[in-house]
């Protein structure tokens, strides 16, 4: 079995069909695990403050099922075929037509393409299902970042322990670089918080940036950290500097780090050490 599992030609397909599956599964959880948050935060300020907790619908990743916002529409098992049925109804609701957010197709199409990435670029090994977890998570947590300027620690610190569980046997980095790689991860981003704060006044970033770098680190280890926290910051000011100048944001308008840091991260994770190199080569 694991000799016809580890045939490039069946390996890399069932990867990225299997990535086709999460990506839709990462939908659910994009969509639905910040407003179970902020319904468990309501609990939560209700019982310190002595109030009735407030009264909600049974949600969660599984219930209630999916449908239409506009119509109401439960979505049928056919009509929930990762991106085949958004193809089949071309991007509306099979009820009312309603269109159908675009996002859907672009999250399972790209967990799927960078889940046949890592299997090939890994091979069959255990560093394959670590890259794809971590890739995951990654695209999880930046579309949550995106729409909700939030980190979730539910993601956030579950992945900084698989990080260190992975790199046991040094399956990315010698386990001691990666507990470097999660104290430095951590503590690179709180300090230039409390610097900005101090001499600002403001906040520039949430303690959910702290916590992806330091799980990077933790993969990755803390070789790799000056170079995420370069691609991602050098990529976070072009692009907010771009949307400032064509005015869909205003300079004091807040931007989510936490894309960038996935986004270099993920970048680290294929290209990392090949990069490192180079740039030691020409110094």
């Amino acid at each position: 079995m694991s000799e016809l599992l580890g045939d490039p030609l069946i390996f890399i397909p069932l990867a990225t069909l299997l990535g086709l599956f999460v990506g839709s599964f990462l939908n659910v959880v994009i969509h639905r695990l910040p407003k179970m948050l902020e319904h468990d935060w309501l609990i939560q300020v209700a019982e310190l403050r002595g109030d009735p907790a407030p009264e909600a619908k049974r949600f969660n990743l599984a219930e209630p099922r999916s449908h239409c916002p506009h119509c109401g529409h439960m979505i049928t098992p056919l009509e929930n075929i990762p991106l085949v049925s958004y193809l089949v109804l071309r991007g509306r609701c099979a009820h009312c037509r309603a269109p159908i957010s675009c996002r859907y197709p672009i999250v399972e199409t790209l967990t799927a393409a960078l889940s046949g990435y890592a299997a090939w670029h890994f091979g069959f090994s255990l560093a394959t299902i670590g890259a794809i977890i971590l890739l995951w998570m990654m695209i999880a947590l930046a579309f949550i970042d995106f729409d909700t300027r939030l980190l979730p620690d539910d993601i956030t610190l579950p992945l900084l322990w698989l990080g260190l569980a992975f790199n046991i046997n040094a399956t990315f980095a010698p386990l001691a670089d990666a507990v470097i790689g999660a104290m430095a991860g951590y503590l690179s981003l709180w300090t230039v918080f409390w610097l900005f704060k101090l001499t600002t006044g403001k906040e520039g970033m949430g303690y959910g940036d702290f916590k992806l770098l330091a799980a990077l680190g933790a993969w990755l280890g803390w070789q790799i950290l000056p170079l995420v926290i370069l691609i991602s910051s050098l990529s976070g000011a072009t692009i907010g500097l771009a949307l400032i100048v064509l005015q869909q944001n205003e300079r004091t308008t807040p931007i989510p780090f936490g894309p960038y840091l996935a986004v270099a991260g993920l970048i680290a994770l294929f290209w990392g050490n090949a990069l490192n190199t180079y740039y030691l080569s020409i110094v």
